[in-house]
């Protein structure tokens, strides 16, 4: 029995002997203790949680060198490897805070956000397509936020005093080279690309990324939808045509396709207009996402493809008869992305896309023939070193050629230019605590026709002013080549560049969002010509330059009122520039000094249906009248438009929609023509120039077949 004993004893005490005992304290950056963190070694299931006093100690058997591991919800998970006889008593473990919690400062300067993810959205991708005066189109949707010019009469985005050929797009970061469709003179253009596919957009009027080049005021990023929740059809009836779209789900596999057709042949046999149609618009498109999901990454392949083509005469005061305009279109833009995982912190974009565009237009008697292949190749690689410090490089490449046949009375002539730009990036994420933010970056690029390098550095600071509040600043250096209505005559002249200067407040809390931002845009090295158009015979030079400045205000609201979503916003805008033919520095024909819009939305429930409403204010735009001595020294009256629509849901998946633009018909004028000679008393007569019609309006009937029977096409609305 005593042996026995002895035994027992020997045996306990060589356990107690084996047992080691770990512990220490916790706190954060301020030395304050941590209540509830998990502490434990890697691979047991030994360990504790800290006290009230940020305390914890635990007893465990293992021996030798062990990993401690301590973590907290919103801050960053810290390690201690060492062997477990010194992990006792550890001293003051001081955890840092998780920089990418959701209530961490982000950038804003000069961006806004349509994503449902975003934390610094001010549109989620619904709103991009229920906009009453957009009409399905996301740069219609655009259009209603600040630092946007309204421009009738042309449909693209002009950003913050630059014309629009100032703004670039791309998909899944790779650009688009032609992204509106060709339109007549006084008719405004539309996006190619239908919101279907695209689930999140990013608009930068300025201080953008140095991950984007060439482009001097603005950036406009579409991101094609990761992963669809579900297998469906879509089916659409309109007023102007028809629309068919289907998405096939496989185990690691998608296919996403959509196809319209657009002939407004019968809408104008009941709603005539101010042009003489000898062929109304007709137009098809056709897009297509591939998704391919692998165990790190995904592959993506989306491609689209549209015709288009009309033919017209348009009043002219200088041509009895008319002005006859005829235009035939086609446009195939393919893109392939691969983004992806790598391991210890490091992921990689890649990816290209490749553009064919071909346009005939005969204006009178003159036949123009422009033929473009441009593509776009990147390789973009990122490294996570911590929720603290992020770093993005990568190298580009951008190739154009461009040829144009003109075939007129007297002249039969074949012209232009073969462009090559590479590009290089790099840009660092910089978070110094939940409140300060950086992002640090240069830009590189070579010029291949003007034989420039240029290196252009960004910066962005965001300071958390308040728990729902922030203040950005952000500077940026911006080059960009000539268009190439300048490049097909003269493909030497340099590049162009402008400097932004932002600063920007934001406000968020509980479905509200305040933003208010001032800017400052110099211009310099812009194209300048000596002719009324650009031409062989024309003299250019890159002796331009020109300034904008102003004030951008954005309020959303879908708190206060029940059932109701609304936003206002106001962009003030000074800007003079001294380009093209201009003699003098003039605040150009294409901007605003005031624009205002107003959207809401508002759900009735007895009726299942979503009413909209928009309104568009724009002050007069400059323009030059002959028969006084004033360059751009007059302008027109303003711009009001009212626009309304109504979704009807007939059933959960079937909506009968209806809108009309301008419903108060109000008589815009977008400008004037003048004769080119002057009357018998020496006045040069005008006519104003109004839009073909005052008003649109649009039915359509959608019909979704899916799998849980509940989805709609609300959201393409």
């Amino acid at each position: 029995m005593k042996n026995l004993i002895l035994i027992l004893a020997l045996f306990i005490s060589s356990m107690l002997c084996a047992q080691s005992t770990i512990s220490g304290k916790v706190t954060d950056s301020k030395n304050l203790p941590i209540i509830g963190a998990n502490v434990y070694l890697e691979g047991t299931y030994d360990g504790d949680t800290t006290d009230d006093k940020g305390d914890f100690s635990f007893v465990t058997q293992e021996t030798g060198s062990q990993t401690l591991i301590i973590s907290f919800l919103s801050y960053e998970t810290k390690t201690i490897v060492g062997d477990v006889s010194i992990l006792k008593n550890l001293q003051i473990i001081k955890l840092k805070e998780d920089m990418e919690a959701l209530d961490a400062v982000v950038i804003s300067a000069g961006t806004f956000e349509a994503n449902d993810n975003s934390k610094v959205s001010v549109l989620n991708s619904l709103d991009v397509v229920t906009t009453a005066s957009a009409l399905g189109d996301f740069v219609g949707a655009l259009q209603t936020l600040p630092g946007t010019s309204t421009v009738a009469e042309d449909g693209r985005l002009f950003v913050r005093g630059g014309d629009a050929n100032e703004t670039q797009i791309f998909i899944d970061g790779i650009r688009v080279f032609t992204p509106y469709t060709p339109t007549a003179n006084n008719t405004p253009t539309r996006g190619r690309y239908s919101p279907f596919l695209f689930d999140g957009i990013t608009f930068s009027t300025g201080g953008y990324s140095a991950e984007y080049g060439n482009a001097l005021s603005s950036v406009l990023l579409l991101n094609t939808i990761d992963e669809p929740d579900q297998e469906k059809t879509d089916i659409g009836i309109m007023s102007v045509g028809g629309s068919l779209g289907h998405t096939k789900k496989w185990e690691k596999t998608s296919l996403s396709v959509n196809a319209s057709y657009i002939n407004l042949a019968p809408y104008i046999a009941l709603f005539d207009d101010r042009n003489d149609w000898e062929k109304p618009y007709q137009g098809a498109q056709g897009e297509a996402v591939f998704r391919q999901k692998f165990d790190s990454g995904m592959l993506k392949f989306y491609a689209a493809f549209d015709v288009s083509n009309f033919d017209l005469t348009q009043e002219d005061i200088n041509l009895t008869d008319g002005l006859r305009f005829k235009l035939n279109n086609k446009n195939f833009y393919t893109n392939v992305s691969y983004q992806g995982v790598l391991g210890n912190g490091w992921s990689l974009l890649s990816g290209m896309s490749y553009t064919i565009a071909k346009t005939d237009v005969t204006v009178i008697d003159n036949d123009i023939e422009d033929d473009e292949n441009s593509a776009h190749f990147k390789l973009k690689l990122k490294k996570r070193f911590n929720s603290r410090f992020k770093l993005n490089f990568g190298v580009e490449h951008f190739t154009t050629d461009f040829d144009e046949t003109f075939i007129g009375n007297d002249i039969n002539a074949s012209y232009g230019f073969n462009n090559n730009n590479t590009g290089a990036f790099v840009e660092s994420d910089i978070i110094f605590s939940k409140d300060f933010a950086m992002k640090l970056g240069v830009r590189a690029d070579r010029y291949g026709l003007s034989s420039e390098f240029n290196v252009a550095p960004r910066v962005s600071v965001a300071y958390k002013t308040s728990e729902n509040g922030q203040l950005s600043v952000a500077y940026g250096n911006f080059y960009q080549n000539a268009s190439n209505e300048i490049l097909k005559f003269n493909s030497e002249v340099e590049t162009q560049n402008t400097k932004h200067y932002i600063m920007n407040y934001q406000y968020v809390n509980d479905g509200r969002i305040f933003r208010a931002e001032v800017y400052r845009k110099d211009y310099d090295n812009l194209v300048k010509f000596d002719t009324e158009f650009e031409g062989f015979d024309s003299n250019f030079n890159n002796s331009g330059s020109g300034f904008a400045q102003g004030l951008d205000v954005f309020w959303r609201d879908n708190k206060s009122i029940k059932n109701t979503d609304y936003w206002v916003s106001y962009s003030y805008l000074d800007t003079e520039r001294n380009y093209r033919n201009y003699p003098s520095r003039a605040q150009p024909n294409f901007a605003n000094t005031h624009n205002f819009s107003a959207v809401a939305k508002y759900w009735i429930e007895d009726w299942k249906s979503q009413v909209g409403f928009s309104y568009t204010f724009g002050s007069g735009r400059p323009y030059t009248n002959p028969n006084t001595n004033e360059f751009l020294g007059e302008k027109t009256k303003s711009f009001n438009s009212v626009s309304l629509n109504w979704a009807y849901l007939l059933s959960q998946q079937k909506i009968l929609y209806f809108s009309v633009n301008n419903v108060f018909g109000f008589k815009n004028i977008n400008g004037y023509q003048y004769a080119d000679t002057p009357n018998m008393n020496g006045v040069f007569n005008r006519r104003a120039l109004r839009p073909a019609q005052d008003q649109f309006f649009f039915v359509g009937f959608f019909w979704t077949i899916s799998e849980d029977g509940t989805d709609n096409q609300l959201d393409n609305l």
